[in-house]
């Protein structure tokens, strides 16, 4: 089992700081990642295959951080879009596919009414809570404590650039301390436009959790108690966990709802869905972008969303995430280690019980890297259609070898 080496990505790397900001930028750069232990760049994909520059090949289970759900370059949707290429891309007007996609959209979705268009999460999110603020005539929203709601400036994690006013509107909680958001909303009486939460919570370097019954119950009825909006993040969840959005999953009734990463198999798109009463409010948004309207995208997203339903797609990630949690915990135990993961069985994050700093996670996840198998140490993973029980049993292969890597460095917990 050999080792890689990453030098092209590495000379890559030298090159693109000389003309490229910081080389790489936002969540792909690699000091999120395990720097020198990891590829910094691609070359092709296949299924949940990739292989870097260097000519390295890996099991990837960050599926592009998610937009992947099908697979890298999944034979049915490519072959629909060779079609769909012939016809053309960006145009003056939309195509048909718009109307078709909104219409099937608002069929699947468990409360949806209506449907527009994005490219990215952050559009997404940010045209849903213009949308609450336009209908309230409110100016804040709530979010919960280290959630992520995309790059526009009232949410995102970043400092540089942003006013202090572009976030002095945004307010913030604990997940699932249903006391603690009353009492925001009671000091800020009439004021709330929106309350907005992701379907379970998956800050980065912290474990998932998974919402309480009485959490979700407790924000709807604050929500109609005090008419403040209540908005789904379903960027990351949307579609691995219920076709019908996470919401179904969970069991609450948000008004509005924002989709992305895997409504298209990687295809540029995003949606905000939302219901009656919202639909006059929405019309007022200025909502627009030169590919927004794109076909292509439209077109892949119909299509990835047939293959979901029609392929029973989420039944195969929760098969899949549940082996492999279930033999990572049992060749931590084996190595004296005690594993942690939490969050839906599709999308799971890892971590060392006793690894607070993610040391272990660290390493772990870059000696696991250099021998093929792509996990990453801060962030959740995911899993796609494409990944097999066979290529989760040569993944456990490799983590055994990491897990006793770790025991070396480390001793047993």
């Amino acid at each position: 089992m050999g080792v890689y080496k990453f030098d092209k990505s590495f000379e890559l790397f030298e090159r693109a700081v000389k003309v490229i900001p910081g080389g790489v930028y936002g969540h792909r750069h690699p000091g999120f990642f395990v720097p020198g232990s990891y590829p910094y760049y691609v070359s092709r994909a296949e299924g949940c295959h990739f292989w870097d520059v260097d000519g390295n090949e890996y099991i990837d289970y960050m599926c592009a951080f998610g937009p992947i759900v099908l697979g890298y370059n999944y034979p049915p949707l490519e072959m629909e879009m060779d079609k769909w290429r012939k016809k053309g891309d960006a145009f003056n007007l939309p195509g048909e596919i718009m109307v078709e996609l909104a219409e099937y959209l608002t069929g699947l979705i468990t409360g949806a009414d209506w449907v527009v268009f994005g490219k990215n999460g952050s559009d997404a999110v940010t045209f849903a809570l213009q949308v609450a603020r336009e209908y309230t005539e409110r100016k804040k929203v709530i979010v919960a404590k280290g959630a992520y709601h995309g790059s526009h400036p009232w949410c995102t994690p970043g400092q540089g650039g942003i006013l202090k006013e572009e976030k002095m509107y945004t307010l913030s909680f604990k997940f699932n301390d249903l006391e603690g958001l009353k009492k925001l909303v009671s000091e800020n009486k009439k004021e709330v436009a929106a309350i907005v939460i992701t379907p379970h919570h998956h800050p980065v370097f912290c474990d998932s959790e998974l919402p309480s019954k009485e959490f979700l119950e407790g924000i709807e009825k604050l929500c109609k108690d005090e008419g403040i909006i209540f908005i789904s993040d379903d960027i990351r969840d949307g579609f691995r966990l219920d076709l019908g959005g996470s919401h179904e999953y969970f069991g609450f009734k948000p008004q509005l709802i924002a989709f992305g990463k895997a409504m298209a198999n990687g295809y540029p798109i995003s949606a905000c869905a939302g219901t009656e009463e919202l639909k006059e409010a929405a019309t007022r948004i200025y909502f627009t972008g030169t590919f927004h309207l794109s076909t292509l995208p439209m077109a892949a997203s119909l299509t990835t969303l047939k293959e979901l339903k029609e392929k029973k797609v989420t039944e195969h990630l929760f098969k899949m995430g549940s082996i492999l949690a279930k033999g990572l915990i049992k060749l931590g135990e084996e190595h004296g280690q005690e594993i942690k993961i939490t969050g839906p069985p599709p999308i799971p994050f890892m971590r060392f019980a006793d690894d607070k700093d993610l040391f272990k996670s660290q390493l772990f996840c870059a000696e696991a890297c250099k021998r093929g198998i792509y996990f990453h140490p801060h962030h959740n993973w995911f899993l796609s259609f494409a990944h097999t029980e066979e290529d989760i049993k040569k993944s456990l292969e490799v983590a055994d070898v990491a897990f006793k890597i770790v025991e070396e460095e480390f001793g047993k917990k």
